[in-house]
């Protein structure tokens, strides 16, 4: 009798709390009501991305198509491509043994070194040279007739085409935050003095002669097919008369952000304005390949950067004064007499 008791009241006690259990669950269903509150889930943070950079051209060789490389070796190894060392006669398109990449250097990837990034972008531009509009084929071959004292390309060969394909891969990708940083060369500060040799004499030996040596002309590669580690900067070897490096104010825009090689970059410079200056002059002081025409250069002479050291031009001032300056008088004649703002 006992244990039946015992059973009893144990399954009144399971049945009691089953039965509140049931009822707590009820009452809680028809009660709930969502939070209004906000939720704050962490995000996951997005992509980072790398900021754009200059091509590497030598660890990317192997990745480039056959097109892209061969415009690469043509201007890498210039001479033994298209100049003096190449196989084929039909091939010798350059007068001198420099390479395209002894002045648009890093291959022309280089910023503040005349590079090609981006360059292909900016053309057809207006050149005052040929006073008309000109194609990235018209500017190559202003360069091989002048820098590479050479002759012009058919537009339309396989070695030009190579040439622009290579130029135009270097530029992909390039945001429009960057362009302004590969285009031509930083401007300089010009000088209200003319040129002084001695002091050009100074900083050259002191800066240039490592590379470029006491005479001027420079270090062969291992291979001298291809050219030249360092280029000679005067005599037969070197660019013409006709060519924009030979205007002081632009070689020395360029003397500015890029040597000694290897010091300077166009952010920071080793050289002030005024010894790149003189040292350009020093250096456009020695004799060089001449160019047959330059008489004809700017139509519109009024057009012609004032260091063009040629005539003939829309001003008085003597032919020393163009070539070794002082250049803000001829400048301020111009803005005078013209109307025109000159910064070259």
């Amino acid at each position: 009798m006992e244990e039946l008791q015992v059973l009893i009241r144990r399954l009144l006690w399971m049945f009691t709390a089953m039965f509140t259990l049931i009822i707590t669950f009820f009452v809680g269903v028809f009660t709930y009501e969502p939070s209004t509150e906000t939720v704050w889930i962490p995000e996951s943070e997005p992509p980072q991305t790398e900021p754009w950079q200059p091509k590497n051209v030598l660890y990317e060789l192997a990745k480039m198509t056959p097109q892209v490389r061969r415009g690469y070796f043509l201007i890498a190894e210039t001479p033994k491509y298209m100049g003096p060392n190449a196989e084929e006669v039909t091939q010798r398109f350059t007068g001198n043994t420099l390479a395209c990449a002894n002045c648009h250097l890093k291959a022309g990837s280089q910023a503040g070194a005349a590079s090609w990034v981006g360059v292909v972008d900016r053309y057809p531009q207006f050149g005052g040279r040929a006073n008309k509009l000109g194609t990235i084929q018209d500017r190559i071959n202003g360069c091989m007739q002048r820098s590479m004292n050479g002759k012009a390309l058919d537009p339309d060969s396989d070695t030009m085409k190579a040439i622009v394909a290579y130029m135009d891969w270097l530029g992909e990708g390039l945001p429009d935050t960057r362009k302004k940083e590969f285009k031509g060369y930083p401007k300089i500060q010009i000088p209200e003095v003319a040129v002084n040799l001695e002091k050009g004499k100074r900083i050259y030996t002191k800066e240039c002669v490592p590379c470029h040596m006491q005479d001027g002309q420079g270090v062969l590669l291992d291979d001298a097919s291809k050219g030249y580690q360092y280029p000679p900067l005067w005599g037969n070897n070197s660019f013409n008369e006709g060519a924009g490096m030979h205007r002081v104010l632009t070689a020395a825009q360029f003397i500015k952000s890029n040597m000694p090689f290897g010091e300077a970059t166009w952010d920071n410079p080793k050289l002030t304005d005024e010894e790149a200056y003189h040292v350009a002059g020093y250096i456009n002081s020695f004799e060089r390949p001449s160019k047959e025409g330059t008489e004809n250069d700017y139509p519109d002479k009024k057009s012609k950067p004032v260091s063009t050291p040629y005539g003939p031009w829309a001003d008085d001032f003597s032919a020393e004064q163009h070539k070794y300056g002082p250049f803000p008088p001829i400048m301020e004649y111009y803005r005078e007499q013209y109307n025109i703002t000159k910064t070259k």
